[in-house]
């Protein structure tokens, strides 16, 4: 039997996030407290190099989990080249429980719906600060490697965190595809809760 979106945030376990991982994701909870305490909307910008796969995968679980929590947070993903939201990031939001509709096209602007209410999340590869990512005032979270070394500084952002995240790339025409792509998405997923849950006290 299928479980809803929100069924699966609530069954994540945070306690499978690593010392080591929470060490990481400190940062990102500083960040968002001392915005709520200046009284201003946080702003997290999630950059990898092609804006494909895990900076997609982090600003819709990011939105997704802040919003399931009640917490006020604009969520962006971007790259340092522009290619497409992969395919198999999306087959992986779908399996997740999300609700897509791809317009076609070579980059194409996917809408995922998560609940009736809700403004969809437009989904599509981008520069870190194309429209409709901010200018200024967010935080830049750097969910791989090759993006944290090669992009040293981001113009604009009041604060740069290294969140790496294994490429499940690396899985791609295999048969473990689907399989690892899963598990990267609930591992970010996890990580999310882990920042959001206990943020309102």
């Amino acid at each position: 039997m299928e479980i809803s979106l929100f069924d699966r945030i609530n069954q994540l376990d945070t306690d499978s996030v690593s010392v080591d991982r929470k060490d990481l994701l400190k940062p990102i909870k500083e960040y968002l407290i001392l915005k709520t305490q200046q009284k201003v909307i946080p702003q997290l910008n999630f950059i990898c190099t092609h804006n494909s796969r895990r900076s997609q995968l982090s600003q819709v679980w990011a939105n997704v989990v802040a919003d399931f929590y009640g917490y006020n947070v604009n969520c962006f993903s971007g790259g340092t080249e522009i290619t497409a939201c992969n395919e198999r990031t999306i087959a992986s939001f779908e399996r997740m429980g999300f609700t897509l509709l791809n317009p076609g096209g070579e980059n194409p602007h996917y809408e995922l719906s998560y609940h009736e209410n809700k403004t969809p999340i437009v989904l599509f590869s981008k520069i870190y600060n194309d429209f409709p990512n901010p200018k200024n005032n967010f935080a830049a979270v750097m969910t791989c490697s090759h993006a944290d070394k090669n992009c040293p500084f981001i113009p604009g952002s009041d604060k740069r965190i290294a969140l790496p995240y294994e490429d499940p790339k690396a899985a791609d025409d295999t048969p473990k595809e689907a399989e690892t792509y899963d598990e990267r998405s609930l591992q970010i997923a996890a990580e999310m809760k882990y920042v959001f849950c206990d943020l309102l006290g």
